[in-house]
């Protein structure tokens, strides 16, 4: 039976879809609660310090995992650790300005803006990686830049007394903007899949996150009390936890199956952000959603017909709060 850590053994099961789909939400739902830790703490943590516990306390998890399934050794190797420098920095900037948008804007908000990044790559895999974008491809992004556009459009206005905020705005700005970082991250993310293991890619990613957040550290970290603290710490391990799990979920079934399955977190943002946070979504911010994920849906319908194979690409992703 081929071993889970393995990114480079043949899938588990053409029979098992469903634990693939089961651990695909699992995942959905870690990272879900870990980005509503960090929308928790935000008022106290700056993002870059919220970078650092999420991805610090995320390595041991990843090496517990590499330990369990017997790829501790040959998992880690690397032959380009200037690619993983350059996908961890993409990655470490989008999971700030992500970190950074929670303070800012309602976690449903938040999340539909993060769905611009499957989009953005498309257009920046034409750009720098030469693949070649057809006219369905482009309507499809065309359609998903609509929503994301409509999601942004009350935020981009800042007036006076019942208007925009200029939090507001700038946390639109700045969610997007981890959308762009996100999108090139996947980017490296496509070059690296070619020459690595899966598990060098999530690993080193922790760890070049840890360390480049650290740059942070003049512009203010705070010193979190004790419940700070603990809901960081556990953010951190979640997000090893998610991982993990959506790194396995490619194990046991196709991308194009697994994959749309990623639309499920909106629902649960608008849970745990109505109930916990207080945040009602309102129309413009469903519809504009509504329009994303049926633009995400379709661009991952036609690269399963193309029989275009991203499962060690997604595998390697990690979703940015």
């Amino acid at each position: 039976m081929a071993r889970i850590g393995d990114d480079l053994s043949p899938r588990e099961s053409h029979e098992t879809p469903s634990r693939g789909i089961l651990l695909k939400v699992l995942s959905v739902m870690v990272f879900m609660i870990m980005a509503s830790l960090v929308k928790a703490t935000s008022e106290v943590v700056p993002p870059g310090e919220a970078v650092f516990f999420r991805s610090f306390f995320a390595v041991p998890v990843i090496l517990v995992w590499l330990l369990a399934t017997r790829a501790l050794g040959s998992g880690l190797r690397t032959a380009n650790p200037l690619g993983h420098f350059w996908r961890g920095l993409m990655g470490t900037c989008a999971m700030g300005c992500g970190f950074a948008g929670l303070g800012l804007l309602p976690l449903p908000e938040v999340t539909a803006l993060g769905y611009a990044s499957p989009l953005l790559t498309v257009i920046f895999a034409a750009m720098f990686l030469g693949e070649d974008v057809r006219l369905f491809r482009i309507f499809s992004v065309a359609l998903g830049l609509a929503g994301v556009l409509l999601i942004l459009s009350p935020r981009l206005t800042v007036s006076g007394a019942g208007g925009v905020s200029h939090g507001e705005a700038l946390g639109a700005i700045v969610v997007l903007s981890g959308a762009v970082f996100s999108a090139l991250a996947q980017v490296f993310v496509r070059k690296l899949v070619t020459e690595e293991r899966v598990t060098a890619i999530v690993f080193y990613f922790s760890v070049n996150s840890a360390l480049l957040s650290l740059v942070t550290l003049p512009f203010g970290w705070a010193l979190p009390d004790a419940a700070t603290a603990a809901m960081l710490v556990v953010a951190g391990l979640l997000g090893g936890v998610g991982q993990v799990l959506l790194t396995s979920s490619y194990r046991y079934a196709d991308a194009s199956v697994v994959a749309p399955f990623e639309y499920s977190s909106i629902l649960l943002a608008l849970a745990i952000g109505y109930v916990v946070f207080g945040e009602a979504p309102t129309t413009v911010v469903i519809g504009g959603s509504a329009l994303v994920i049926v633009a995400g849906m379709l661009i991952i319908w036609r690269e399963a017909r193309l029989g275009l194979d991203r499962d060690r690409q997604r595998r390697a992703m990690t979703p940015q709060g």
